[in-house]
């Protein structure tokens, strides 16, 4: 049973403008509880700016975070993946491009974001799932 990561998309997804600073996404990413932000220009999404991109790109690389524009240090190269799209593409994706984040778009629209976390939880979902069906059986209901 290969599921969907449709279940799992986050659809509010915090956005910042490219020209904020590192030090205000990271203000940002503290306050939401989030690993993320997805840096956009005009209305267009240009990248997306994690946890890993401050660490390697601002503090690994002794830059002022708050000086820094995102627009310097976000992840340009962004992976993209469909609502249809199964959990293991999606992991295998994630593998391939050492990324914990995937953007989602549907019809060549945006329409969220699924992390690792997500992807993990779906799994999680999908075993407790196939236990319980091997129960029942094993029962004979």
């Amino acid at each position: 049973m290969a599921r969907k990561i449709l279940s799992r998309i986050m659809t509010d997804v915090v956005t910042i403008d490219e020209d904020k600073t590192a030090l205000e996404a990271a203000v940002l990413m503290t306050e939401k509880f989030i690993g993320s932000v997805v840096v956009m220009s005009s209305r267009k999404i240009k990248g997306i700016f994690t946890e890993r991109d401050l660490m390697m790109r601002v503090v690994g690389e002794k830059k002022d975070p708050a000086e820094v524009k995102l627009k310097d240090v976000m992840s340009k190269d962004f992976v993209k993946v469909l609502p249809t799209d199964t959990c293991k593409h999606c992991l295998d994706l994630m593998k391939e491009h050492r990324c914990r984040h995937l953007l989602v778009y549907d019809d060549g629209e945006f329409v969220g974001i699924v992390s690792l976390r997500d992807l993990v939880a779906l799994m999680i979902d999908e075993k407790e799932e196939l236990i319980s069906q091997l129960e029942d059986y094993i029962r004979g209901y």
